[in-house]
């Protein structure tokens, strides 16, 4: 699994940065990573230097085997806990869509029905 970390202008993209998120990244999608390519995150501070109450925002999207991208946002007032939040946010969402797809393939429906018996033979 590839990780990706984009930041806007307004933050400093350093590297002690990026490896904090990749961390936390592959710690959250830990359980699923073998189904993951890759995971892009954007960071953004939506108010730029003005001090705004949950103006940090993290999307990530998550490129899954054989299956379309899925993506996720979180705002928060830090980029810590955006970043917390966005990656709990997408592993609920990958965990959810393998669950539905296990269950789709355990409720086949190609198969004939049985045919009725009958047991009074008048």
């Amino acid at each position: 699994m590839h990780i990706q970390v984009n930041t806007d202008h307004t933050i400093e993209g350093h590297e002690a940065l990026a490896a904090r998120i990749r961390g936390v990244v592959e710690n959250a999608l830990s359980r699923v990573s073998d189904h993951i390519t890759r995971v892009e995150v954007h960071l953004t501070d939506e108010s730029g230097p003005k001090s705004r109450e949950n103006n940090k925002r993290c999307m990530m999207e998550a490129r899954l085997e054989g299956r379309q991208p899925i993506a996720v946002t979180d705002e928060a007032a830090t980029l810590d806990l955006a970043v917390d939040g966005a990656a709990d946010k997408l592993a609920r969402l990958i965990e959810h869509t393998f669950g539905k797809l296990h269950d789709q393939r355990n409720h086949r429906t190609d198969l004939p029905s049985p045919e009725p018996t009958f047991s009074d033979q008048s």
